[in-house]
């Protein structure tokens, strides 16, 4: 005699395989969506066969969208469940303006454009991946131990709060701030070549003070250190940024004095600072070139790595 709670079970785990018409649009979609970035990395690193209508490309296209669909298919329930996660954090964002909609079909579009057009599509995905893009290149970049760095650096703190006297404690954090408005003063923002990014070291940056944000935050970086302050790099969405260390809340509070009434007063009237602080309770002061003053506002608020100089 059959149970008729064996056949429940057996319906039950029939429904749930059958595939449903909005879970086949679904997968299709994210199939495409993942399709494309990946045929144009095989297209860049694979032989042109120049076969007739580029018959080869259609092939490979073909190929990479039919293994693609096994695979979405083959992990169906985990793949609804985490897109349906992903919806709603997207509803979240675009409510709130943080990151929505609009992001990420913008970011999508912007990757596959950039993507298209470079020699090596691949360090681009491997790029967003990564906590911190180009690291190493940022790092061997920021060469503050060069003389022409800190000569630079030791300029800037002589044209600038010189004679302020009576702040030895902060006499540090004051000479990086005069750093921060040499720079900042003569900084003239220059887009990276169509083909990827161009990181700049701080020297060759030294020459013009021109170039993007990568290259404005190698520079401030390199001379900060150079003198003796405490920098690191933020990666946030599309920008690299420069803070520096202040220290404690105490700190804080004095170098927020000397900023409104000493150092930037005009610069920073009636405006507040824009900082952040890390697991140990440590507060990192902006740096970028957007900033009139240390401590200006965030070009966004959201922190996707952070990269400090030991």
């Amino acid at each position: 005699m059959i149970d008729p709670k064996k056949i429940d079970l057996n319906k039950l785990k029939t429904q749930l395989q059958v595939k449903k018409p909005w879970d086949i649009i679904i997968i299709s979609f994210l199939n495409l969506v993942i399709t494309f970035p990946v045929f144009i990395i095989i297209h860049h690193n694979v032989i042109d066969f120049n076969w007739p209508f580029n018959l080869d490309r259609i092939l490979i296209f073909l190929l990479v969208f039919i293994v693609i669909h096994f695979v979405l298919n083959a992990m169906r329930t985990f793949m609804m469940i985490a897109i349906l996660i992903y919806f709603f954090v997207l509803i979240y964002g675009s409510i709130f303006g943080n990151y929505g909609f609009n992001s990420v079909v913008e970011d999508y579009n912007s990757m596959v454009y950039t993507m298209s057009d470079s020699p090596y599509p691949q360090d681009i995905i491997i790029a967003k991946l990564l906590p911190f893009p180009n690291k190493s290149k940022i790092l061997s970049a920021i060469e503050y131990e060069n003389p022409k760095v800190r000569n630079f650096a030791i300029m800037a703190t002589t044209k600038h709060f010189r004679n302020l006297k009576g702040y030895s404690d902060y006499r540090t954090i004051i000479q990086c701030f005069a750093v921060f408005k040499e720079i900042n003063s003569r900084w003239n923002y220059v887009h990276d070549p169509k083909e990827g990014d161009y990181i700049a070291t701080a020297t060759e940056s030294l020459m013009y003070f021109s170039g993007d944000c990568d290259d404005h935050s190698i520079l401030m970086a390199a001379c900060v250190r150079a003198i003796g302050g405490t920098p690191r790099l933020i990666h946030t969405k599309g920008h690299i940024y420069p803070e520096i260390l202040i220290g404690s809340m105490e700190d804080l509070e004095k170098v927020n004095y000397l900023i409104k009434n000493e150092l930037f007063p005009r610069e920073s009237a009636k405006k507040q600072l824009h900082y952040h602080i890390d697991e140990r309770g440590q507060v990192w002061m902006n740096l970028d070139y957007t900033a009139k003053y240390p401590g200006g506002p965030f070009l966004f608020e959201e922190i996707l790595g952070a990269l400090t100089l030991n």
